[in-house]
């Protein structure tokens, strides 16, 4: 299971915000369904699922901005890919959360 951390920037534009551009690539992750889960944050999304689906629906993520009218789509990927155990979001959070819990 990997971890996929993405941001979709559109550049030409004409505008500076990019909220609209935003909730389009959300579409996108809520049409996956069940195949991954994803985070969105204000910065960027998190997203959890087999390696393929993920880049997969990465893939859709930046053409999405095109066609909505961008110019131009920055996009930025940072993979998580554990192979000796099976990780998920919600279990980096709490291995973090019972380190700061620990007594100094």
């Amino acid at each position: 299971m990997a971890i996929v951390q993405v941001t979709i920037v559109p550049i030409g534009t004409g505008s500076t915000s990019v909220s609209e551009y935003v909730a389009e690539v959300e579409r996108v992750l809520q049409q996956a369904g069940g195949r991954i889960k994803h985070q969105l944050t204000p910065m960027s999304t998190i997203i959890e699922g087999e390696l393929d689906e993920v880049l997969s629906v990465i893939r859709l993520m930046h053409e999405t901005p095109f066609a909505s009218g961008a110019m131009r789509v920055s996009t930025s990927i940072t993979i998580d890919d554990r192979r000796d155990k099976r990780g998920t979001m919600a279990q980096k959070l709490e291995a973090v959360t019972q380190k700061l819990n620990r007594p100094q």
